[in-house]
């Protein structure tokens, strides 16, 4: 959710699905969203707790867990260590933290037992990347309307499929060359392998057939991902019923396809699959599409993304059965009522995409040995990534982050994660406030989103006894978005009028993805709208948006004396 982004390696360590669709979502339970936090050097350049009931707590920045001694039963800790960090997984969580100790002068290792950057490089946010750019022009060059206006005139725009999938394909390989030789320059030891925790700052790594090799650490950071999950009573040939993993090789472009979920990684395909010629079924267990979004930016995005083009759905609806094509008969799916269970209907269609979420990539870790049991396959940490053992303490030196402890699954979320580890270890207390982590969806146009959604604003103003201002701008007041003839768009502020904190910003509209990390970043470092009113932007620019959104929020007289900003939620 994942833009389609996650760290997860090899084969699947867990049959746990993560359940949510939506960054927005992560305040009131975790979300499974995919979107890839690439650093420069990947490019070739040489830099919420939830409490059982699943609702949000208030941390404090105190270290308040003891420190567990249960893992000293499996074996005493080194005396000496090979090296001062060993991170298993070589995704993009676990390049961001390897990077980040490698300038702190750690000597660093990370073990990885299929391939460098993870499912994000390979075969998530990188590829689909590619995909959606393709896609993207199509739709341009298919606008008669849209060309016309610019005075543009194009002759019928056709791609070739092979084409297009080696597009996606080269640039994986390209930035999974990159990844591995900005650590290798740095001189981060690589070490290929399934990597498993053997004791207290042990690991062992190897290949099948092939002997163990044990190494120490004083500190050993879990980054091993999440892979797609798949609902029980569906049956996946990776040729008519096909996963994400598969869809990214573009290995056919059907012309009627079903897609089971509409969060970000069934958006994003659809707007693929539509541009590319096919026909889209929507199949979705909840009352409407695009359930985590902020509900007005999804109504927006439904009579955008969905309603003109040649896209169907059914909602409230579980697809209880799905058999791939065979004997010349086409994909079956059997639909049930989602509340009722009773039978709904039967689809008969050419292909069907499972867009159903991302369970976590942890089964074979060794977590056995350091007393460490998983929820729902999810690693259990802290708000600093402590993995917390059975009798919920804390286990000495070992942290979580990414996918596998399922507190945000966003790619750049586990970058933040590990490189927030590696504070901790080299001396600075550290917490992620991660309501200030933006997430976007990759559509055209874009959405993207940071901070809560209006319906959270208000339930959580509710409960501590403040107002929620909301403000608005529309893309079609913006010089640059006519410019582009793309003034369909929406950004959306929520905040408190007392004090000027933001709370929220939801943007849909051309480059949205872009647009958010002003917000983002203001979330981050509690600035307040008070005082971001007096920054500049450029005209004509598309940043105008924002500054026209942050210009238009009421905040009360007090709250220019610089009142208090209610402390960050650290998750």
């Amino acid at each position: 959710m994942h833009s389609i982004c996650f760290q997860a390696t090899g084969v699947p360590r867990s049959n746990y699905i993560f359940d949510s669709c939506s960054p927005a979502l992560a305040i009131s339970k975790p979300i499974n969203l995919r979107f890839c936090g690439l650093r420069k050097e990947a490019f070739g350049f040489s830099g919420l707790t939830h409490s059982s009931s699943g609702r949000v707590r208030f941390s404090s920045r105190g270290h308040s867990k003891k420190v567990s001694a249960s893992a000293e039963s499996n074996g005493s800790p080194p005396k000496s260590f090979d090296y001062d960090l060993i991170i298993i997984g070589a995704g993009v969580g676990g390049h961001g933290a390897a990077l980040h100790a490698v300038e702190k002068g750690l000597k660093t290792a990370i073990i990885e037992g299929d391939v460098v950057g993870g499912t994000c490089v390979n075969r998530g946010c990188v590829p689909s990347k590619a995909l959606l750019a393709v896609s993207g022009k199509m739709r341009e060059l298919q606008s008669e309307h849209h060309m016309k206006a610019l005075g543009l005139q194009v002759s019928a725009a056709g791609y070739d499929r092979q084409g297009v999938a080696d597009h996606a394909n080269n640039l994986a390989s390209k930035i999974r060359s990159n990844l591995t030789n900005s650590m290798k320059a740095l001189g981060v030891d690589i070490l290929t392998g399934v990597g498993t925790i053997v004791g207290p700052q042990k690991v062992k790594y190897g290949k099948v057939g092939f002997p163990d090799n044990i190494v120490t650490a004083k500190n050993i950071i879990i980054a091993t991902g999440s892979v797609p999950f798949v609902p029980k009573g569906i049956e996946v040939d990776g040729k008519t019923v096909i996963t994400s993993d598969h869809a990214l090789k573009l290995e056919s472009v059907p012309d009627w396809i079903a897609i089971v979920g509409s969060g970000y990684i069934g958006l994003e395909f659809s707007d693929v699959y539509t541009a590319l010629g096919s026909e889209v079924t929507f199949i979705e267990a909840l009352d409407q599409l695009m359930p985590g979004f902020d509900p007005e930016i999804g109504k927006l995005a439904q009579r955008v993304l969905i309603n003109p083009r040649k896209i169907d759905y059914h909602t409230g609806v579980f697809a209880t059965k799905i058999t791939p094509a065979k004997d010349g008969k086409p994909v079956i799916i059997e639909l049930i009522d989602a509340k009722t269970k009773e039978p709904k209907d039967t689809l008969e269609v050419y292909a069907a995409l499972i867009a159903t979420g991302r369970a976590p990539f942890t089964n074979g870790l060794g977590l056995e040995n350091v007393n460490v049991v998983t929820q729902r396959g999810f690693v259990p940490v802290d708000e600093r990534m402590r993995v917390i053992d059975t009798n919920g303490n804390l286990v000495p030196h070992l942290y979580c982050i990414g996918d596998a402890n399922g507190k945000m699954m966003l790619a750049h979320a586990a970058s933040a994660q590990g490189i927030s580890v590696v504070e901790q270890v080299t001396g600075r207390d550290h917490v992620l406030n991660h309501l200030s982590i933006p997430a976007a969806c990759f559509t055209h146009p874009e959405i993207s989103m940071v901070g809560l959604t209006e319906p959270q604003a208000r339930e959580k103003a509710q409960k501590e006894g403040f107002e929620v201002g909301v403000a608005k701008t529309s893309f079609k007041a913006n010089t640059k978005a006519l410019a582009e003839n793309e003034g369909e768009g929406l950004a959306k502020l929520i905040y408190r009028p007392d004090n000027g904190e933001i709370l929220g910003v939801h943007i849909f509209g051309l480059h949205a993805a872009d647009l958010i990390h002003e917000a983002s970043n203001a979330i981050a470092l509690g600035t307040r709208i008070q005082d971001i009113k007096f920054a500049v932007h450029a005209h004509p620019t598309l940043s105008e948006v924002l500054d026209e959104l942050f210009k238009s929020a009421k905040v009360k007289a007090a709250a220019l004396s610089h009142g208090p900003v209610s402390e960050p939620v650290a998750v």
